[in-house]
């Protein structure tokens, strides 16, 4: 059963006047904010459509055939799923060049764009990217349990019982699966990809061992490496990369991975029926995890040149998120799930950061008293969001 939730205005602003990609993974948003900015403006193509699609796939002229007899009242031509048909691009160059129309091109998808070496427009188009809510765009009717078990993806917050939200996520993965890794030929067997998948999620947040991974699944590394690539240009997660810096102490330097939502990491590692306990390890990975995306989605709408990478020492003295900002201090922060935090339990961010220098180093938790400890600022973890990533 679903439920009708009251319009959430999304935090990506959109530059209308100029053509662009918008990317982001399946569900994420990306039509219904394509209707909410454009509405009756635009003419929609939707290569999702079978029929269209084969169309365009044997004669991608049509296209330009349905362009120029569009009137003048139509200002915008959307493309959904662009991927799909990525020759089509070479016509859109010349239709940007030829016509008064502009172009949005949305995609779940990079892959077939960027292995297929495709038109991508030579600065004729900007290139945005949409992510599943943030606690910010969700208000007053955010809950962190809920954001926790079932993530942030849009229909996931319409559905009102656990067993709907369930389904819903376990049928978002098999779709993935059948849609956007088996049907465009990514993997040539996807039995073992499949099992990949399960191990990424039970992974997630970890510093990746390609070789452990590789001898779980009965698969080489490269074909390990080759998973974790189409994961990132399908957009279901990305890499976190080990902080590199000239720093007195040895420092670890394989990435760790994460996925994108923390809904769709429980339903591939078959957690969703599993309640999360306060003060559980599990809770706590949960809540690191969901900060850390909250702090990428923010970023890359309002400060898209920060960098982000972890630190670990060999002897496994960790940051959990390093943020280099261009003209400012780098932003060390360790991410706690406690409602109290215990200060004892910061003294090894606090050797890195006077060891570091110049840097600025925080803890993000679920404690409502601010305050600062040492060199150290305590924050709420809400707080925090909007102080350094709004």
């Amino acid at each position: 059963m679903q439920e009708k939730i009251p319009k959430i205005k999304r935090l990506l602003q959109i530059e209308e006047d100029y053509s662009c990609f918008l990317f982001g993974a399946r569900g994420s948003g990306k039509t219904t904010l394509i209707n909410e900015l454009y509405q009756d403006r635009a003419k929609v193509f939707d290569l999702l459509d079978v029929e269209l699609e084969s169309r365009l796939q044997r004669n991608p002229n049509l296209l330009k055939e349905l362009v120029e007899d569009l009137d003048q009242a139509t200002k915008y031509v959307v493309i959904d799923e662009v991927q799909k048909i990525p020759k089509l691009l070479n016509l859109v160059h010349q239709l940007i060049e030829s016509t008064d129309k502009f172009f949005i091109l949305t995609g779940s998808s990079a892959r077939k764009l960027k292995r297929g070496q495709a038109n991508l427009l030579a600065g004729r188009a900007f290139s945005y990217f949409l992510h599943p809510y943030t606690s910010k765009e969700l208000g007053d009717s955010f809950d962190l349990d809920h954001a926790l078990r079932w993530g942030m993806l849009p229909k996931v917050q319409e559905f009102k019982t656990e067993g709907s939200k369930s389904k819903f996520l376990k049928t978002y993965c098999q779709t993935y699966l059948k849609e956007e890794i088996f049907a465009e030929q990514f993997v040539r067997a996807l039995d073992p990809f499949r099992h990949f998948l399960e191990l990424a999620a039970q992974m997630n947040g970890k510093i990746l061992n390609y070789s452990k991974l590789a001898k779980d699944i009965g698969v080489d590394d490269k074909t390990v490496s080759k998973y974790y690539s189409i994961l990132e240009d399908t957009l279901i997660g990305f890499s976190l990369k080990a902080f590199k810096h000239s720093f007195r102490k040895q420092l670890a330097t394989k990435p760790k991975f994460y996925l994108f939502d923390t809904g769709v990491k429980r339903s591939l590692d078959n957690s969703l029926t599993i309640p999360l306990q306060e003060s559980s390890f599990a809770y706590g990975n949960a809540f690191e995890h969901f900060v850390i995306l909250d702090i990428i989605k923010l970023a890359s709408y309002f400060h898209d040149n920060y960098r982000f990478s972890y630190l670990r020492t060999k002897d496994g003295v960790e940051v959990d998120l390093v943020v280099e900002r261009p003209g400012l201090p780098h932003l060390f922060i360790e991410i706690k799930s406690s409602k109290e935090v215990d200060t004892s339990e910061l003294k090894n961010l606090s050797l890195l950061a006077t060891d570091f220098g110049d840097c600025e180093a925080v803890c993000f938790s679920r404690d409502k008293l601010n305050r600062q400890v040492d060199d150290i600022e305590l924050v709420h973890w809400q707080e925090g969001l909007e102080r350094y990533f709004c």
